[in-house]
């Protein structure tokens, strides 16, 4: 494990703490796209929860969103209670999660940031999510991504 990536590692590490009993799969190439994901693990694209942060002035908000959505971001805040949701900038995502765009995961971030899930997502019997790393992805469901997150469910289109 010593030449596993420090943000896998540290996912690993809280995906134990929470509970999380699914397969965290290190593909050969990176992933990060739903699409890529879905190719790569062989399911459909609406099975893959993307981890989109958000900017809400300042406040990260993250979305965990089927592969198969588009965030309507003025309807997301209105259900998040916030004004405005804008694409956080690479920085501020390595900010908040300590990850990069297209490895963000649910869990394993620096400090506890609001989560929010996509009720699309209870369509599948297994899901699949970022592992921290854009090469690293982990299998779920969506009841434990919701135990191991905390997350309220919300429409997000």
């Amino acid at each position: 494990m010593n030449s596993e990536h420090p943000t896998i590692t540290r996912f690993r590490d809280d995906h134990a703490r929470r509970g999380g009993t699914g397969e965290i799969v290190i593909l050969p190439d990176s992933v990060h796209t739903a699409a890529l994901a879905a190719e790569a693990l062989g399911c459909e694209v609406g099975a893959i929860a993307n981890s989109l942060l958000f900017d809400a002035d300042g406040t990260p908000v993250l979305i965990l969103t089927s592969g198969a959505h588009r965030v309507d971001t003025v309807a997301a805040a209105a259900r998040v209670g916030v004004s405005k949701l804008k694409r956080a900038s690479p920085d501020f995502v390595r900010e908040h999660t300590g990850q990069v765009i297209g490895g963000v995961s649910p869990i394993g971030h620096p400090a506890p940031v609001p989560t929010y899930l996509d009720s699309w997502l209870r369509r599948y019997e297994v899901v699949w999510a970022a592992a921290g790393h854009p090469a690293a992805v982990f299998s779920t469901t969506y009841d434990e991504l919701a135990a191991m997150t905390g997350a309220p469910e919300i429409e997000v289109d």
